[in-house]
């Protein structure tokens, strides 16, 4: 390139520059224009505000202060800091005032530091010598500003801050509601019980304590007038009454603060239901109570006075006076007859102004009924009138003292002596055995009407002390216990013996009685000796039975083994020897029986049977039985059936002893029957028991038998001791069951043993038992 054009270049260059460095500096001159502009329209803002700041510090009397670092500087409010500091006594500089409201009280310096050095918020009072100063602090950045008022001496209204403390440090909700009902403001209480975190929060959820109590309030807004009402709300779980009281406020808006109203109204309701239970307690009682209030007019009655005296329920709601109620009695017969009738009503209703209370009449109607009237002043004024029908008590006292005559002469006719004792330890009644028992007079008993002094007359023939003192514990304590019914005996001075004993009656009162029992201690001890010497007799018969019975048992088992021996020699002997052993043997075992008969009765007399009691299956127990007999119903021509259900079961008994039981009525059967009748046995299940029937249709029984038929030593025509129904009897009674017997003379019998399915009586070895 050449010289011209490097030139030219750099020409251009530094041109492009000059124009580039003229544009930019225009651009900054006109963004700097701009930001002036701004600026002075920031400081006119500033400044018109503080104007406004300090007009509206000088309108509110309140000087505005900002501390940083610990000084203090004025924003606003000269003539209020000047108050303020002549309030507090100090010059009028801001760190001076500052100063003094530290001094003036421990909290306010805490407060105020915990502003200077963490930014928290205060609000108090300050008083001083010539005023009080209130003080409200607030945090913005790294200043502190504090709003001051002055209010000269001291009946200046706090202000809203300490009305918002007062509000909150209240128990009862208290709020401020628009003309709609909704809150504005609402102190702490009333933000609790509708579980709101505060104001804004219920507005939004549309919290309310009561919807009406907030119609109270849109009440007291709309007639500008204050309201109250009671409403029961529920207050930290617990439903409380409240008085809710709504004022109009001024510059709109009504104030509601509530008053805890539950104690008085539990106990308006309290008195509520006692009157009301009082007064349903008078329409229960039997006698007629009416209530006149001091104007004499109708007041409360209840219904035994409507049908005391016929009156009509209408007529008496309409509360007629104590005079047209007397007129309407005598109108219809239901006062006493009286020739005066004016006087005598003009004295009834003169107790009005009576305030002694009058004693009890007795008024006797014309229809014979009797009437007590008990007139009472009333705690309210008027009078109660109460009437009892005493017609009957009358009755029954006067019978009463008839059953006393009645008595009284009852027990003079006893043998035995009888005293009757008050609780007061005095001498009620007696008879006159008890003079003759003690032989004492008539004039004697009833000038010693205490027990004490009938224990005197008495010592002559009872000298025990002890005997009398227990006595007297009877009568006279309190003690239900010592009062117990007791009885005994005592020896008398003149050899006697007398049973005596005490009974408390109902009225508190004690009866004792006295009765010669020497003849029949006498006999007594006579019968005693003779019933042990009827045991001694009774044991040696026991013994004798026994032991004939053993020693008669050996001969006869050589008897009965001897004629078994001969008839089975067979052809050996003559047909007569055959015939001869064969009743040996017959015999032999008929007495065999006899003797085991009279051993089981000798042991269930002498209570020494004990059953052996095991699972018994009674169809086997009656075939076995069957089978036992066939050979003997064959031999007298007699057919012998067994019946019995397959699922009858078992029953708890004695094989043993059953088997003894079908032995003796087959046995029975079999004598009672002739040749070509019938004997069954049977057996069914009914509700708990076993009945078992041993059925033949034999001769009968004739009717007068058959009362007895079960007792000893009946039925001996076939000979033994007649005791196999009598056993039969027994043993079944000691399985806990009974025996009956159906029969009619021509037509056989029944025997039905009804047998429990356990047995029931004295079971098992009692050796064994635990």
């Amino acid at each position: 390139m050449t010289g011209e054009a490097l030139i030219l270049s750099a020409t251009a260059g530094a041109a492009l520059l000059a124009l580039g460095s003229g544009v930019w500096t225009l651009h900054v001159r006109r963004r700097a224009d701009r930001r002036i502009a701004a600026l002075e329209a920031e400081v006119e803002t500033l400044g018109a505000v503080a104007e406004a700041a300090q007009a509206s510090a000088e309108a509110f009397e309140s000087a505005l202060l900002a501390v940083e670092d610990g000084r203090a500087f004025l924003a606003s409010g000269d003539e209020s800091l000047a108050a303020c500091a002549l309030a507090l006594g100090v010059a009028g500089e801001p760190q001076s005032v500052v100063a003094a409201l530290m001094r003036a009280d421990p909290d306010h310096a805490l407060r105020l530091r915990a502003l200077f050095e963490r930014g928290e918020s205060c609000g108090f009072e300050v008083r001083g010598a010539s005023g009080v100063v209130t003080v409200e602090g607030r945090a913005a950045g790294a200043l502190a500003w504090l709003r001051l008022s002055a209010a000269a001496g001291s009946q200046g209204l706090p202000p809203s801050p300490r009305f918002a403390a007062f509000l909150n440090a209240r128990s009862g909700p208290a709020w401020i509601a628009g003309a709609d009902g909704r809150p504005i403001w609402a102190n702490a209480a009333w933000l609790e019980a509708v579980g709101a975190e505060d104001i804004a929060a219920a507005v939004a959820r549309r919290l309310s304590l009561d919807p009406a109590a907030d119609a109270l309030a849109i009440e007291a807004a709309a007639l500008s007038q204050p309201r109250e009402g009671i409403r029961w709300v529920s207050l930290g779980g617990r439903r409380r009454a409240l008085k809710v009281t709504a004022q109009p406020l001024e510059g709109g808006g009504v104030g509601v603060w509530t008053e805890d109203a539950t104690e008085a109204e539990e106990l308006r309701e309290a008195l509520r239901r006692n009157v009301e239970a009082h007064d349903e307690t008078l329409n229960h009682i039997a006698d007629a109570v009416a209530i006149f209030t001091p104007s004499r007019r109708l007041d409360f009655h209840n219904t035994a006075f409507a049908e005391l005296f016929g009156l009509e329920p209408a007529w008496l709601a309409e509360r007629p006076t104590h005079g047209e109620v007397l007129d309407r009695l005598r109108q219809r017969r239901r006062l006493p007859e009286t020739a005066d009738y004016a006087r005598w009503k003009a004295a009834e209703l003169e107790r009005y102004v009576q305030l002694d209370s009058a004693p009890d009449e007795l008024w006797s109607l014309p229809d014979g009924r009797t009437l007590r009237v008990v007139r009472q002043s009333h705690p309210l004024g008027g009078i109660v009138l109460l009437f009892s029908d005493i017609t009957g008590e009358l009755r029954l006292k006067a019978q009463y003292n008839s059953l006393i005559q009645v008595q009284q002469a009852t027990l003079d006719k006893l043998n035995d002596a009888v005293a009757v004792f008050g609780a007061d330890g005095r001498l009620r009644l007696h008879n006159e055995a008890f003079e003759r028992f003690w032989n004492i007079p008539r004039q004697a008993l009833t000038e010693m009407q205490d027990f004490e002094g009938v224990v005197e007359l008495c010592l002559p023939r009872l000298h025990d002390q002890g005997f009398w003192r227990e006595m007297k514990g009877r009568v006279a304590d309190t003690d239900p216990a010592a009062r117990a019914p007791a009885s005994g005996e005592v020896r008398t001075s003149d050899g006697r013996i007398v049973a005596h004993q005490s009974r408390p009656l109902p009225d508190g009162a004690t009866l004792i009685a006295f009765t010669d029992v020497t003849d029949a201690r006498r006999l007594e001890r006579a019968l005693a000796d003779r019933s042990a010497a009827l045991a001694e007799a009774e044991r040696l018969k026991r013994d004798f039975v026994g032991n004939v019975s053993y020693e008669l048992r050996t001969p006869l088992t050589t008897i009965i083994g001897y004629s078994e021996l001969m008839e089975g020699l067979g052809d050996q002997l003559p047909g007569r020897a055959l015939s001869h052993a064969g009743a040996i043997r017959q015999a032999a075992e008929q007495l065999g029986r006899s003797i085991d008969d009279v051993l089981d009765m000798a042991q269930i007399d002498a209570d020494e049977m004990a059953l052996d009691l095991e699972d018994v299956n009674v169809a086997r127990l009656l075939e076995a039985a069957a089978v036992r007999w066939s050979e003997d119903a064959e031999t007298g021509g007699v057919r012998l059936s067994s019946l019995c259900p397959d699922d009858l079961g078992l029953i708890r008994g004695d094989t043993r002893r059953l088997s003894q039981v079908l032995d003796h009525l087959i046995l029975n059967a079999l004598g009672q029957t002739p040749r070509g009748g019938r004997i069954s046995l049977s057996a069914r299940r009914t509700l708990g028991e076993v009945q078992i029937q041993v059925t033949d249709t034999g001769r009968g029984i004739p009717f007068h038998v058959q009362a007895n038929i079960f007792d000893r030593f009946v039925g001996r025509e076939r000979g033994g001791p007649g005791l196999g129904l009598a056993l039969v009897k027994a043993l079944v009674e000691l399985h806990g069951g009974w025996v009956a017997l159906e029969s009619e003379p021509g037509a056989g019998a029944t025997f039905t043993c009804h047998l429990p399915e356990r047995a029931e009586g004295a079971a098992g070895h009692p050796e064994l038992e635990f």
